[in-house]
Formats: C-alpha cells, structure tokens, sequence
C-alpha cells in the first residue's frame, strides 16, 4: 500500500529483455535504503518487487502484461521516474489509499503554465471516466493528486513547483504516456451498489 507521495525522482540504469517480460535496474538512493530482496517499490505508480539490490540501486523484474497495461513498456536507460517505498504502518496517510495497480494509460494532452502553478491535462480512458469526479483523488505516474476537472474523456490537474520539481510531471510533454490508478474507494462503492441492485431484482 502507497500514499503517492513520491519519495525521489530516480533513473532506470539498465533494461535487460528477458522474452516475455523485462528487468530494470533502478538508480535511487532513498528508497534503497533498507531494502531487501521481496521488498515492494512503487515505480511510475507501479508496485514491483526488489529482486537484488546493491549500493544505491536495485532490480525488479517487469512481467509482460505489466509493460503492455503501463507506461513502463516505454522506459529507457536514462528515464526519470517516481519512486516511493509502502506506507508504513501508524504513519500519516499524506496522499490517499495507492495500490500500486495501475488500471491503465493517459497522455499529456496539453500544459498551461501559470505563475505559481500549471495547469496539466491529460486523457482519460473511457472505461475509467465514471470513477473520475472533480476534487476527488487520481493517481498519475505514482503521483497523488486532486482532480481540478473532469471531462468525460479527459481531466486536469493543478501542480504546485515542488510537485514539478521532485516528480516527472515536471518533465513530461504532450504526446507522453502516464500511468492512472484511479481511487479504488469509487471502485469498492460501485461494487457494492451493484450488489445491491442485483439483490432487488
């Protein structure tokens, strides 16, 4: 379980194809620090596993359906990427509830800087409008965030100058991929609701 407050920005340093899935090597001091093999760290958003770790950087090992469902099929040696170790028990939930399973891909549609803040908007895949509502929570690239709004195709986001500095919204252009996970509370509710309406027929 994750909070989505990115810890660092780190770098993948190798890719190594193993046929159906792929290994990353990971540069990132902070989050290294303690870790051991089986350990989890959040990647773009993405839970994966420490495979071997040594000094300050660590392997994790990326299944095929993983790179075909996320943005991480299109890292490189040199991609900048958030990094964020579990949410440690009796410490402050300072995003909100992140599971680490992405439900799928949006694009940078468009920026819209602004003196203190900017303005990013990015698309929103049909099948995960109806969990999207403004002010409400969404998580991209691992990030947590507040919706500003929602469009049925599409939503925005407001960034403060630490979120551009320390994460990789800072970087990313129109046209680039980012990983969502929308807040799964929406999911749980419409399960339950639709229980419910199964029961009364």
């Amino acid at each position: 379980m994750f909070t989505g407050i990115v810890e660092e920005l780190g770098e993948i340093t190798a890719v190594e194809n193993l046929g159906d899935a792929s290994r990353f090597r990971l540069r990132g001091p902070v989050v290294t620090d303690g870790a051991k093999h089986g350990d989890s760290i959040a990647v773009n958003g993405v839970c994966l596993t420490v495979v071997d770790h040594e000094g300050d950087e660590f392997t994790a090992d990326v299944m095929a359906e993983t790179l075909e469902r996320s943005s991480l099929g299109a890292l490189a040696v040199g991609s900048r990427v958030n990094l964020e170790r579990p949410m440690a028990v009796g410490a402050r939930l300072g995003g909100h509830i992140v599971q680490g399973h992405v439900d799928g891909t949006g694009e940078v549609l468009e920026r819209k800087p602004s003196e203190h803040w900017e303005i990013v908007k990015i698309s929103l895949p049909a099948d995960l409008s109806r969990y999207v509502v403004e002010k409400g929570s969404i998580t991209v690239d691992g990030i947590s965030l507040t919706v500003v709004d929602a469009g049925p195709d599409y939503f925005t986001v407001s960034l403060i100058p630490t979120t551009l500095d320390l994460t990789t919204l800072g970087l990313k252009q129109p046209g680039d991929p980012v990983n969502l996970e929308v807040d799964v509370v929406a999911k749980y509710v419409e399960r339950l609701l639709g229980a419910g309406q199964g029961a009364d027929r």
